[in-house]
Protein backbone atom coordinates (compact mmCIF):
# COMPACT_ATOMS: atom_id res chain seq x y z
CA UNK A 1 0.00 0.00 0.00
CA UNK A 2 1.34 3.65 -0.97
CA UNK A 3 2.36 5.18 2.29
CA UNK A 4 -0.32 8.27 1.80
CA UNK A 5 -0.16 10.90 4.15
CA UNK A 6 -3.40 11.69 4.89
CA UNK A 7 -6.29 12.77 7.39
CA UNK A 8 -6.90 9.48 9.43
CA UNK A 9 -10.86 9.28 8.73
CA UNK A 10 -10.29 9.74 5.40
CA UNK A 11 -7.28 7.17 5.17
CA UNK A 12 -10.03 4.66 6.19
CA UNK A 13 -12.55 5.52 3.55
CA UNK A 14 -10.22 5.34 0.83
CA UNK A 15 -7.63 2.87 2.02
CA UNK A 16 -8.94 0.79 -0.73
CA UNK A 17 -7.81 3.64 -3.35
CA UNK A 18 -4.50 3.34 -1.75
CA UNK A 19 -3.75 -0.22 -2.96
CA UNK A 20 -4.85 -0.49 -6.39
CA UNK A 21 -2.57 -0.52 -9.39
CA UNK A 22 -3.58 3.12 -10.53
CA UNK A 23 -2.84 4.47 -7.57
CA UNK A 24 0.85 2.77 -7.50
CA UNK A 25 1.57 4.20 -11.15
CA UNK A 26 0.22 7.73 -10.15
CA UNK A 27 2.53 7.92 -7.08
CA UNK A 28 5.56 6.22 -9.54
CA UNK A 29 4.59 9.44 -11.88
CA UNK A 30 4.86 11.63 -9.57
CA UNK A 31 8.48 10.58 -8.17
CA UNK A 32 9.98 10.60 -11.33
CA UNK A 33 8.62 14.06 -12.14
CA UNK A 34 10.35 15.06 -8.87
CA UNK A 35 13.52 12.77 -9.58
CA UNK A 36 13.62 14.33 -13.51
CA UNK A 37 13.87 18.20 -11.12
CA UNK A 38 10.48 18.77 -12.39
CA UNK A 39 8.63 21.64 -10.25
CA UNK A 40 5.09 19.72 -8.88
CA UNK A 41 2.30 22.06 -7.47
CA UNK A 42 0.96 22.22 -4.65
CA UNK A 43 3.92 21.23 -2.45
CA UNK A 44 4.04 18.01 -0.78
CA UNK A 45 2.18 18.29 2.03
CA UNK A 46 -0.53 20.39 0.04
CA UNK A 47 -1.16 17.69 -1.81
CA UNK A 48 -3.79 16.67 0.56
CA UNK A 49 -5.02 19.85 2.02
CA UNK A 50 -8.96 19.65 1.27
CA UNK A 51 -8.36 16.22 3.12
CA UNK A 52 -6.78 16.96 6.02
CA UNK A 53 -8.00 20.33 6.50
CA UNK A 54 -11.92 18.97 6.71
CA UNK A 55 -11.76 15.40 7.79
CA UNK A 56 -15.06 12.99 6.58
CA UNK A 57 -17.09 13.72 9.90
CA UNK A 58 -17.27 17.41 8.80
CA UNK A 59 -18.31 17.42 4.85
CA UNK A 60 -20.99 19.56 4.30
CA UNK A 61 -20.64 21.02 0.86
CA UNK A 62 -18.55 20.02 -2.02
CA UNK A 63 -17.04 22.15 -4.32
CA UNK A 64 -15.52 20.85 -7.04
CA UNK A 65 -12.66 22.51 -9.31
CA UNK A 66 -10.78 21.42 -11.73
CA UNK A 67 -6.40 21.36 -11.76
CA UNK A 68 -4.40 23.44 -9.01
CA UNK A 69 -2.78 26.56 -10.18
CA UNK A 70 -0.19 26.32 -11.94
CA UNK A 71 1.88 29.50 -11.23
CA UNK A 72 4.68 29.79 -8.23
CA UNK A 73 2.82 30.45 -4.78
CA UNK A 74 -0.77 29.74 -5.67
CA UNK A 75 -1.86 26.63 -5.11
CA UNK A 76 -2.34 25.51 -1.74
CA UNK A 77 -4.14 22.35 -2.41
CA UNK A 78 -7.80 24.17 -1.76
CA UNK A 79 -9.77 24.35 -5.45
CA UNK A 80 -9.92 28.08 -5.93
CA UNK A 81 -7.85 29.48 -3.04
CA UNK A 82 -4.83 31.10 -2.84
CA UNK A 83 -2.39 32.04 0.24
CA UNK A 84 -3.18 35.60 1.57
CA UNK A 85 -0.60 37.88 0.10
CA UNK A 86 -0.98 36.20 -3.60
CA UNK A 87 -2.74 38.32 -6.01
CA UNK A 88 -6.65 37.03 -6.11
CA UNK A 89 -7.12 35.08 -9.58
CA UNK A 90 -10.17 36.12 -12.13
CA UNK A 91 -12.17 32.91 -11.08
CA UNK A 92 -12.06 33.75 -7.62
CA UNK A 93 -13.13 37.50 -7.98
CA UNK A 94 -16.23 36.43 -9.62
CA UNK A 95 -16.94 33.81 -7.01
CA UNK A 96 -16.57 37.11 -4.69
CA UNK A 97 -18.15 39.04 -6.53
CA UNK A 98 -21.50 36.42 -6.67
CA UNK A 99 -20.95 36.14 -2.80
CA UNK A 100 -21.53 39.84 -2.04
CA UNK A 101 -24.44 39.82 -4.71
CA UNK A 102 -25.92 36.86 -3.08
CA UNK A 103 -25.22 37.51 0.23
CA UNK A 104 -24.67 40.89 0.51
CA UNK A 105 -21.24 39.91 2.11
CA UNK A 106 -18.26 42.27 1.70
CA UNK A 107 -15.33 41.34 -0.56
CA UNK A 108 -12.50 39.67 1.33
CA UNK A 109 -9.12 40.89 1.49
CA UNK A 110 -7.46 37.88 0.30
CA UNK A 111 -8.05 34.68 -1.42
CA UNK A 112 -7.74 31.87 1.08
CA UNK A 113 -10.53 30.01 1.71
CA UNK A 114 -9.45 27.32 4.42
CA UNK A 115 -12.01 29.54 6.67
CA UNK A 116 -14.87 27.61 4.46
CA UNK A 117 -13.02 24.27 4.08
CA UNK A 118 -12.18 24.45 7.98
CA UNK A 119 -16.66 24.57 8.45
CA UNK A 120 -17.09 21.89 6.10
CA UNK A 121 -16.74 23.36 2.44
CA UNK A 122 -14.38 20.33 0.87
CA UNK A 123 -12.49 22.36 -1.54
CA UNK A 124 -11.05 19.26 -4.07
CA UNK A 125 -9.90 19.44 -6.96
CA UNK A 126 -10.12 16.69 -9.81
CA UNK A 127 -6.31 16.44 -10.11
CA UNK A 128 -4.40 17.01 -7.21
CA UNK A 129 -0.95 17.82 -8.47
CA UNK A 130 0.32 19.70 -11.57
CA UNK A 131 3.43 20.59 -13.18
CA UNK A 132 5.10 24.31 -12.72
CA UNK A 133 3.40 26.62 -15.64
CA UNK A 134 2.12 23.84 -17.31
CA UNK A 135 -1.79 23.32 -17.10
CA UNK A 136 -3.62 19.52 -16.81
CA UNK A 137 -0.01 18.37 -16.72
CA UNK A 138 -1.27 15.53 -14.67
CA UNK A 139 -4.54 15.31 -16.22
CA UNK A 140 -3.74 11.63 -17.17
CA UNK A 141 -2.00 10.26 -13.97
CA UNK A 142 -4.48 8.79 -12.08
CA UNK A 143 -6.04 11.82 -10.03
CA UNK A 144 -9.69 11.27 -11.51
CA UNK A 145 -9.96 7.57 -11.15
CA UNK A 146 -9.08 8.33 -7.52
CA UNK A 147 -11.42 11.62 -6.94
CA UNK A 148 -14.19 9.77 -8.95
CA UNK A 149 -13.87 7.72 -6.17
CA UNK A 150 -14.09 10.11 -3.62
CA UNK A 151 -17.30 11.69 -4.77
CA UNK A 152 -18.57 8.49 -5.29
CA UNK A 153 -18.07 7.48 -1.72
CA UNK A 154 -19.13 11.24 -0.31
CA UNK A 155 -22.93 10.11 -2.34
CA UNK A 156 -22.79 6.97 -1.13
CA UNK A 157 -21.94 6.90 2.72
CA UNK A 158 -23.35 11.09 3.69
CA UNK A 159 -26.27 12.33 3.72
CA UNK A 160 -27.95 15.45 2.95
CA UNK A 161 -24.60 16.82 1.27
CA UNK A 162 -24.72 20.09 -0.97
CA UNK A 163 -22.32 19.75 -4.26
CA UNK A 164 -21.39 22.63 -6.46
CA UNK A 165 -20.67 21.91 -9.67
CA UNK A 166 -19.38 24.64 -11.90
CA UNK A 167 -18.71 24.48 -14.95
CA UNK A 168 -19.07 22.17 -18.15
CA UNK A 169 -16.07 19.92 -16.64
CA UNK A 170 -17.69 19.35 -13.04
CA UNK A 171 -21.14 19.09 -13.95
CA UNK A 172 -20.08 15.84 -15.69
CA UNK A 173 -19.44 14.88 -12.20
CA UNK A 174 -23.07 14.79 -11.58
CA UNK A 175 -23.40 11.09 -12.48
CA UNK A 176 -21.52 9.84 -9.60
CA UNK A 177 -23.87 11.56 -7.00
CA UNK A 178 -27.19 10.76 -5.75
CA UNK A 179 -29.86 13.51 -6.35
CA UNK A 180 -32.27 11.79 -3.84
CA UNK A 181 -30.58 12.23 -1.00
CA UNK A 182 -27.87 14.96 -1.64
CA UNK A 183 -28.74 18.64 -3.45
CA UNK A 184 -26.84 19.00 -6.94
CA UNK A 185 -26.19 22.98 -7.60
CA UNK A 186 -25.03 23.39 -11.15
CA UNK A 187 -23.76 26.61 -12.78
CA UNK A 188 -21.57 28.10 -15.15
CA UNK A 189 -17.94 28.35 -14.56
CA UNK A 190 -16.62 31.42 -12.60
CA UNK A 191 -14.11 32.48 -15.23
CA UNK A 192 -14.24 35.89 -16.80
CA UNK A 193 -14.12 33.36 -20.04
CA UNK A 194 -18.30 32.39 -19.51
CA UNK A 195 -18.88 36.06 -20.14
CA UNK A 196 -20.76 36.35 -16.42
CA UNK A 197 -22.86 33.30 -16.83
CA UNK A 198 -21.95 32.27 -13.05
CA UNK A 199 -23.26 35.48 -11.58
CA UNK A 200 -26.79 35.07 -10.20
CA UNK A 201 -26.90 31.19 -9.64
CA UNK A 202 -27.02 31.98 -5.22
CA UNK A 203 -25.26 28.58 -4.26
CA UNK A 204 -24.00 29.82 -0.95
CA UNK A 205 -27.69 31.16 0.12
CA UNK A 206 -29.41 27.74 -1.85
CA UNK A 207 -26.79 25.89 0.16
CA UNK A 208 -27.58 27.17 4.05
CA UNK A 209 -31.10 27.24 2.96
CA UNK A 210 -30.56 22.84 2.46
CA UNK A 211 -28.40 22.35 5.38
CA UNK A 212 -31.09 24.14 7.90
CA UNK A 213 -34.01 22.43 6.53
CA UNK A 214 -32.14 19.01 7.37
CA UNK A 215 -31.03 20.53 10.66
CA UNK A 216 -27.32 21.08 9.70
CA UNK A 217 -25.28 24.28 10.87
CA UNK A 218 -25.08 26.81 8.04
CA UNK A 219 -21.60 27.95 6.33
CA UNK A 220 -20.72 31.26 7.64
CA UNK A 221 -19.35 32.60 4.09
CA UNK A 222 -17.88 35.78 5.49
CA UNK A 223 -14.29 36.16 4.64
CA UNK A 224 -14.04 39.79 5.04
CA UNK A 225 -11.71 39.43 7.87
CA UNK A 226 -9.62 36.72 6.33
CA UNK A 227 -6.00 37.33 5.57
CA UNK A 228 -6.15 40.49 7.46
CA UNK A 229 -2.89 41.22 9.52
Amino acid sequence: MAQVQIEESWKQVLEEEFDKPYFEKLVAQIKADKAAGKTIYPPGPLIFNAFNTTPWDKVKVVILGQDPYHNPGEAMGLCFSVPCGVRIPPSLKNIFKELHNDLGLPAPTGGDLTPWARQGVFLLNAFLTVLKNKPRSHEKAGWQEFTDAVIRKLSEQKEHLVFMLWGGFARKKKALIDGSKHLVLEAAHPSPLAGGAFFGSRHFSKANAWLESHGIAPINWDLSQNCKR
